[in-house]
């Protein structure tokens, strides 16, 4: 049940960035904190903090760079604190098993870094944010009838 409320609400907020009444409204840079701890919040019920802070992150008034950049850090150190809990569990955690797949999921990380880098020169934040708007509501769709 969790799952679908947190679905609706992502929807109803990825909405507002393609509703052209609402593409004005910013949150100041002194909501950010706000909206770390909900982002951190509802991530922690759902394992989807990024959906989240992307959702709030874009209408933050950052620059396109900025935006990229931020997202990128706090995804950093959010999984360096998972990795440190996932160590606890490094001798079940079946690597090996899992390698093809550790090898698959490392390998697009750096080709979507690099084509990032290189998109990122070519698009416009408007562009940006229906991208992310629309990518956010595919996957709370997808959130909200389980197949994530």
């Amino acid at each position: 049940m969790e799952m679908i409320i947190i679905s609706i609400l992502l929807i109803i907020f990825a909405s507002i960035d393609l509703i052209p009444y609402f593409s004005k409204i910013e949150f100041g840079r002194n909501k950010l904190s706000i909206g770390g701890e909900l982002s951190g919040f509802f991530g922690g019920l759902s394992g989807n903090q990024g959906v989240l802070r992307s959702a709030f992150l874009i209408k933050t008034g950052l620059s396109k760079e900025a935006f990229i950049g931020t997202a990128v850090v706090v995804s950093v150190f959010v999984d360096f604190t998972r990795l440190s809990v996932y160590a606890t569990k490094i001798v079940t955690a079946g690597i090996l098993e899992n390698l093809p797949l550790i090898l698959a999921a490392t390998i697009s990380a750096i080709a979507g870094a690099y084509m990032g880098n290189k998109l990122l020169k070519k698009v416009t934040l408007k562009s940006l944010q229906t991208l992310v708007a629309i990518l956010l509501i595919l996957l709370s769709v997808s959130l909200g009838i389980g197949l994530l």
